[in-house]
């Protein structure tokens, strides 16, 4: 498979495949697509992993699109303005773990499950769900990133204190939880809400520096209200 990054503001990747090759999606992402590619609306995997990730906030079918013949092409884009992220798995790539919503298309060798939080605080209060979805295999994945990407290499022991919002996902080598504001001052009057999404090395941590949650209430605050 060849792929091209395409597009600044809402972008999009674009793919090359020949005869046999496959990409999945979750529904709505293609945007183009050549008359060489069919489509096959499945759950990938059976029904249970169909309904778990429908608990990480994604569908419960996916689509399937594989080439009938040589030098097809198709397309997915992103949903926001942001960046779209290649990630390539391995027998030596240790796998994701990435926020809902953040998944965008894949190659078939790559897997794509939900995962339980190691802790109950991280699923309750942590602003993206008791599931999140893992993502290893063999094969590139792309992801959506939400305004600019930021990469960050945490090394051992070294942690990272984020908004939820804005991280897209994390190595599995890295320990993960949510942790409360300190200070009842900052936690009522500093705007930055009640938990942070605390990270520890070693791992790569991808980041986002649009936080859509923040930015919807920010729109829905100026809806007028109704009478």
């Amino acid at each position: 498979m060849e792929y091209r990054l395409i597009g600044n503001t809402v972008p999009a990747v674009e793919m090359k495949l020949n005869s046999g090759e496959s990409i999945f999606s979750q529904k709505g992402g293609m945007v183009w697509r050549t008359e060489g590619i069919e489509m096959q609306t499945n759950t990938n995997g059976g029904l249970m992993k169909g309904l778990g990730r429908m608990f990480a906030g994604e569908s419960l079918f996916m689509n399937t699109f594989s080439a009938t013949g040589d030098n097809q092409t198709i397309a997915f884009a992103s949903t926001l303005p942001g960046k779209i992220v290649p990630i390539t798995f391995d027998q030596n790539h240790p796998g994701i773990i990435a926020q809902k919503g953040a998944f965008l298309c894949a190659q078939q060798g790559v897997q794509l499950n939900v995962t339980l939080t190691k802790k109950l605080s991280a699923g309750l209060f942590g602003g993206e769900g008791f599931v999140l979805e893992e993502i290893k295999g063999n094969g590139t994945a792309f992801l959506e990133v939400d305004g600019d990407m930021v990469e960050r290499n945490l090394q051992p022991g070294e942690t990272l204190l984020v908004d939820t919002g804005n991280v897209v996902a994390f190595e599995k080598t890295c320990q993960y939880e949510i942790v409360t504001v300190k200070g009842m001052k900052n936690i009522f009057f500093g705007g930055e809400g009640l938990f942070l999404t605390k990270l520890v090395g070693p791992g790569k941590v991808i980041l986002q520096t649009q936080n859509f949650y923040d930015f919807a209430q920010r729109i829905i605050a100026l809806v007028p209200k109704g009478n």
